[in-house]
């Protein structure tokens, strides 16, 4: 049976070890991928995924893995009978490592005007290296730290960081200029899109964590979403990853609890249970006058869940996909 236990205290699993081999294919790859590879003079790796490149799908697909501590598969599937023709579909057996303590973006790294030299710089950075710094109130609920040599961070901006952001990465992680590996995805680039289309399983594992159930009571999971096409406006961009999950995320948890826990998580899961849900993220985060806190946290979750509980070998079910809102939002007609 389950318990209330969130630790990972002890866990012998380091993800930016288990990330490095995933780093050092993207990097020998980098033509292939569309993507480009430069070494700071600081020494530290600097991957380009779409900002002054075309970058790719398979890239995306490729820091998606990176971006979950090499704890999570990443894939693409045709589902034109879904209703859209590709789909990313995302798979961990470590899903709360994988997930919370790397892919959640929750690294908040910013500069003023004056450090970043004219125009102040905000990322969120995302990927293993949280880990090592671990900056986040959420590593000390979660018990997990890493340590290692090398360290491996995503930033989803138009531009390089400044060199004030990358010496607080280093410092922070407590890392040699060599050991770092920092890749950049604007969500207007096919990389940029995918890798965060790829977080559908990360949302899911957010919501649950938000929603108060044990975390070390969730035992496996995999979840698909439709891919968009990336709009060269970076706010419809954004819109569109975010609509992709909250209308078209399919999450299937496998826990180990009580059946009244796993039903309750079944039933308070689905975006559909926010007073936001039914219109494009754009015009809702539009409306907020572009401020994320006054959006309702409830519609930050995967459209449909199953929830199946180990403990009893029970299976919940709620929420449903509304491919329609998706089709008119991505869909040209007449064509």
């Amino acid at each position: 049976m389950g318990n209330s236990v969130t630790s990972f205290a002890g866990s012998p699993l380091s993800i930016n070890q288990l990330a490095a081999g995933r780093v050092s294919t993207l990097l020998a790859e980098g033509d292939a991928l569309g993507i480009h590879v430069e070494r700071l003079d600081s020494g530290v790796t600097l991957v380009d995924g779409g900002i002054e490149v075309r970058g790719s799908v398979a890239a995306g697909l490729a820091i998606g893995e990176i971006c979950m501590g090499g704890l999570g598969r990443v894939g693409l599937a045709a589902r034109a009978a879904d209703g859209w023709p590709t789909w990313v579909e995302v798979s961990s057996a470590q899903p709360v490592l994988a997930c919370l303590a790397s892919q959640y973006a929750g690294w908040s790294l910013s500069a003023s005007k004056e450090e970043a030299g004219g125009k102040k710089f905000f990322s969120l950075g995302s990927g293993p290296a949280r880990a090592l710094a671990g900056r986040e109130a959420l590593f000390e609920e979660l018990g997990y730290r890493d340590r290692a040599d090398r360290g491996v961070l995503v930033l989803e901006v138009d531009r390089r960081p400044p060199p004030v952001v990358i010496d607080k990465i280093l410092r922070d992680c407590g890392l040699a200029a060599d050991g770092l590996t920092l890749i950049l995805t604007p969500t207007t680039s096919l990389a940029g899109t995918t890798q965060v289309v790829a977080r559908v399983l990360e949302v899911a594992l957010h919501k649950t964590h938000e929603l108060g159930f044990a975390l070390a009571d969730v035992v496996d999971g995999s979840a698909c979403a439709p891919l968009p096409a990336p709009s060269p406006d970076a706010g419809i961009a954004m819109g569109r990853t975010n609509d992709a999950i909250l209308y078209g995320g399919r999450v299937h948890l496998s826990v180990s609890c009580s059946d009244e826990a796993a039903q309750n998580l079944a039933r308070r899961l689905p975006s559909a249970t926010s007073r936001d849900y039914g219109r494009s993220f754009a015009d809702i985060f539009r409306d907020y006058e572009y401020d994320f806190y006054r959006i309702d946290p409830a519609l930050f979750a995967p459209a449909e869940v199953w929830v199946s509980n180990l403990a009893s070998g029970r299976t919940w079910h709620a929420g449903g996909l509304d491919m329609a809102l998706l089709r008119s939002l991505w869909l040209e007609v007449g064509a």
